[in-house]
């Protein structure tokens, strides 16, 4: 029988993912300076910010369902409101944050980043191909 229980994903996906995020966050703001020094490589930069946008955004989504599924599923925020062998104060701030997974749009944030990344590199082909 599968285990249902959530997993955090490996370090080296971690790692890359965060690397990702950081050259994708760079190449965008390279853009500028690249259209003054060689606007030849614009393109192609611009092509792996979109790209590795959407493979980083998709991730973040999927990291953000799976935390909101976690907290709804195993109904962490009942169980530890009622739990009396947390201190109150410990037990606020686990609430707290638990609602805050549960409340924040990141997921939506990151479902429509990783949208817009599909429908820029869509407008630039069309676009391209009419030129």
């Amino acid at each position: 029988m599968k285990d249902h229980r959530p997993r955090l994903v490996s370090s080296s996906m971690i790692y890359a993912s965060f690397v990702l995020g950081l050259l994708t966050a760079i190449a965008i703001r390279a853009i500028i300076v690249l259209n003054h020094i060689e606007p030849s490589w614009v393109r192609p930069i611009w092509y792996f910010a979109v790209i590795g946008n959407f493979f980083f955004f998709y991730y973040r989504y999927k990291i953000s369902q799976k935390r909101r599924k976690a907290v709804d599923e195993y109904q962490l925020i009942k169980k530890i409101q009622t739990n009396p062998h947390i201190q109150k104060e410990d037990r606020d701030v686990l609430v707290y944050l638990l609602f805050s997974i549960r409340r924040s749009l990141e997921n939506i944030n990151y479902l429509i980043i990783f949208l817009f990344s599909i429908v820029a590199i869509a407008i630039d082909l069309i676009l391209s191909a009419i030129e």
